[in-house]
């Protein structure tokens, strides 16, 4: 079934760095847009980063300051976060595009604070 695993968040004070991990199953990963997704308390999850084939695209809000990549061979997609702010702080989810059957991972925690 496909399954999405994330990792990496944190801790972090304002200006620093986290790099998240996603490990996604269940589905030929290399076929599949894959996006990574946030959702910050009382607000509604909103779309952070997107990486196709050989082509990315950013929201508004993150874009110089995140880097979304991908290793097809590992099944997993990555967001590189620098020059944190406290607006930042979120749990962020990955997902593939289209999504399948409302299928979400447990999300990764965010947090940036002094």
């Amino acid at each position: 079934q496909v399954q999405f695993v994330e990792s990496g968040g944190g801790l972090v004070q304002p200006g620093g760095s986290l790099r998240l991990s996603c490990a996604a199953s269940g589905f030929t990963f290399g076929l599949y847009s894959m996006s990574w997704y946030r959702q910050a308390p009382g607000k509604e999850r909103e779309l952070v980063a997107t990486i196709a084939s050989g082509s990315t695209n950013y929201a508004d809000s993150v874009k110089g300051r995140y880097i979304i990549s991908r290793d097809n061979a590992k099944n997993t997609v990555y967001l590189q976060m620098n020059s944190l702010k406290a607006e930042d702080t979120a749990v962020y989810y990955c997902n593939r595009r289209p999504g399948h059957q409302g299928v979400w991972g447990q999300g990764t925690q965010g947090t940036v604070s002094s």
